[in-house]
């Protein structure tokens, strides 16, 4: 919408292959849904927009632009996928609370809304601290509004694992408070199990099985069948989870620890169709590898077969250290990569299958990992072939 603004109030979809990935509100309110089929979406929205979403590179540029922003104001960011990042404001709130005298703090006021709509009690420490913290927030979402054009909602809590739940109580571009004596009411209106972040689509099936579909069954289910089923120490961890406890801090996030990109398919059943399909891949792979100013020294290709019986659907891999004369062309020409790459990711499609014979792939995943600085010292090789930095 902000690349074309004229589709801003249209019903919008971004296509990937035969799903509709994400979608706007508008969209939503037709019934489209994330990772619905186009045939479903468009009968239920005929005048949908589709866009072609296949190119994740100015998502993530712009995902990149929220979170170094976010920096400015809070240095630990978490990033948490492409459109999601923890802050924790600990520090930013207390500088804030320390410039109020007591009797001033009657004073302090909520921003955006408090879940079940619960009046906060100033004379608490941690219902002041809310507080505060969801005015920074506010701040924060209007200066993402105003330098990037992007709406945001978020959630205000105590720990990472609350806000996250409580963030999508009100939508769009809007913000939630938790007070700590709601969590356990919050908790119970998530209903399915699969709602609670941190519990996975086999767990929760396996959760299912035994009985365990909401987060009152969970919190009712007796300790020793859960740990026996999965173990102690994931047990324990969803045990906490139901309750709504996470000691988990929020780790800043450094540069990407790899560049990968996959393409999935149908089918592809000969030499020429893989090397056309990492022919696509490969050019914006390296323009991130550029950008990024590091150089990587393993190179992996994944691969998918397909299986007739809707079984074994998991993936195979096979990497190897980059040539060393290769490396110093990753920063200077990475267009001449391109033939040796790709040469090297066909041997090890050949290490995993034997492709003189019929095969069947629906997927094909190239990562390039272990990436390095190069040196900065003067008087170092590495010194002058560093390319230019973002």
């Amino acid at each position: 919408m902000l690349r074309a603004p004229e589709l801003r109030d249209k019903a919008l979809g971004v296509q990937q292959k035969s799903l509709v990935v994400t979608c706007n509100y508008e969209a939503r309110r037709h019934g489209v849904k994330k990772l619905m089929s186009l045939k479903e979406a468009t009968e239920k929205c005929p005048h949908l927009v589709l866009v072609n979403g296949e190119d994740l590179t100015p998502y993530r540029e712009m995902s990149y632009k929220v979170t170094e922003l976010l920096r400015e104001y809070c240095p630990l960011v978490e990033r948490l996928g492409l459109d999601e990042n923890f802050l924790d404001i600990t520090d930013v709130v207390e500088q804030r609370i320390g410039c109020f005298h007591p009797s001033g703090w009657a004073g302090i006021r909520v921003s955006g809304h408090v879940y079940k709509d619960q009046a906060i009690n100033v004379q608490d420490p941690t219902h002041r601290k809310l507080a505060i913290g969801s005015q920074v927030m506010e701040e924060l979402r209007e200066c993402l509004y105003s330098t990037l054009g992007l709406t945001s909602s978020a959630g205000v809590a105590t720990t990472k694992f609350l806000a996250k739940v409580v963030s999508g109580t009100f939508k769009p571009n809007q913000q939630t408070l938790l007070l700590p004596h709601s969590t356990q009411e919050l908790l119970r209106n998530l209903g399915s199990i699969r709602k609670v972040p941190g519990i996975g689509s086999r767990t929760a099936e396996r959760l299912e099985a035994l009985g365990v579909k909401t987060v009152v069954d969970l919190q009712r289910f007796p300790s020793a069948g859960l740990e026996k089923e999965l173990g102690i120490a994931l047990a324990q961890r969803i045990r906490k989870l139901g309750y709504g406890q996470d000691e988990a801090p929020v780790t800043p996030s450094g540069p990407p620890q790899s560049f990968s990109d996959e393409d999935s398919f149908r089918k592809c059943s000969s030499e020429a169709e893989v090397q056309e399909k990492l022919g696509t891949m490969l050019p914006s792979l390296l323009e991130r590898i550029r950008r990024d100013g590091r150089q990587p020294r393993t190179i992996r290709l994944s691969i998918r077969r397909f299986s007739s019986s809707g079984k074994g659907f998991h993936r195979e891999c096979r990497q190897c250290p980059i040539p060393p004369h290769l490396l110093p062309k990753f920063g200077k020409d990475p267009g001449s990569l391109l033939s040796p790459l790709g040469s090297i990711l066909m041997k090890l499609l050949r290490k995993m299958i034997p492709t003189e014979l019929p095969f069947h792939l629906t997927l094909l995943n190239v990562c390039f990992s272990n990436l390095q600085e190069l040196p900065t010292r003067k008087g170092s090789i590495g010194f002058y072939l560093k390319g230019k930095g973002p």
